[in-house]
């Protein structure tokens, strides 16, 4: 009796099994008869400002109902065309990803419209260790004295994209750090203005945050010496206010009065007579 069942249950799975196979083949076969296009993907890694050229590019089949918005599929359309935002090998080349038509290579092509470019002096621990890349983003950091005299650390601006780091435009293929003296920032004309005075009124740092961390951090006070000690002076205890002193009260002796003194009478005038060996004195 479980031979049998044994056995029912190895043909059901082999009949399960078949028709299986029968409808991922026709699935298949149904995928591989659809409307298909022809997608530029790039052939390699294409860095900020990088002209492309026709070996940059490669096109493959794509399903034509799913065509990435702003995709080519003419390879004529895409040469001298300047890279804005990289693309790695294998992704789509999309129009948002590059530079308006005639831009030519450069730095200068990357900025996007109603952006400017300014270099901030760093070292290794302000250039964080040497960490940044061209397309990174970072927060500012600037510590001042205020004008009591108190040094203070804030935050200052948020997600600044890295256009260069020194002279280098392109994300380098090795992960190692490089220290560097300068690195170009990509901001608005206003965040122009904020940097330049930050780093003269005092010093700045950088922090690199996540390429895909967008959401701004929140606005902080910044924090002084004695939020940073926890040792900040409380305030002074408010003076009480003295009651007003009450009326002398006099006092009435009854000790009777000391006898007033008598006027002292003038001092008298004494001569000193001498006669001989005699000596005698005489007062008026």
């Amino acid at each position: 009796m479980q031979s049998k069942r044994a056995l029912f249950m190895l043909l059901l799975s082999l009949l399960a099994g078949a028709a299986a196979v029968v409808l991922a083949a026709r699935w298949l076969g149904q995928q591989s008869n659809g409307d298909r296009t022809q997608v530029l993907v790039a052939t390699r890694d294409l860095d900020l400002g990088q002209a492309i050229t026709p070996v940059m590019l490669q096109g493959i089949a794509w399903p034509a109902g799913n065509v990435p918005a702003g995709a080519f599929t003419d390879a004529k359309q895409l040469e001298g065309r300047v890279v804005r935002s990289g693309i790695f090998q294998g992704e789509p080349v999309l129009e948002p990803k590059l530079a308006p038509e005639g831009t030519k290579a450069g730095l200068d092509s990357i900025i996007k419209s109603g952006h400017r470019a300014i270099t901030v002096k760093v070292n290794e621990v302000i250039g964080v260790a040497g960490f940044l890349a061209p397309g990174s983003f970072v927060d500012l950091l600037v510590n001042i004295r205020d004008d009591r005299d108190n040094a203070i650390s804030r935050v200052v601006l948020e997600r600044i994209m890295v256009l260069a780091v020194a002279q280098e435009a392109r994300r380098p293929d090795e992960t190692r750090a490089r220290v560097v003296n300068a690195v170009t920032l990509e901001v608005t004309p206003d965040q122009a203005e904020k940097i330049d005075l930050a780093r003269n009124v005092g010093t700045l740092s950088l922090m690199l945050r996540n390429q895909v961390d967008i959401e701004d951090g929140a606005k902080t006070a910044g924090i002084t010496r004695d939020d940073l000690f926890g040792d900040a002076r409380p305030a002074p205890a408010p003076v009480p206010v003295a009651a007003p002193a009450a009326a002398p009260v006099r006092r009435v002796s009854t000790r009777p009065a000391a006898p007033a003194a008598s006027p002292m009478a003038p001092p008298a005038t004494t001569v000193e007579v001498i006669r001989g060996t005699q000596k005698s004195s005489a007062s008026f």
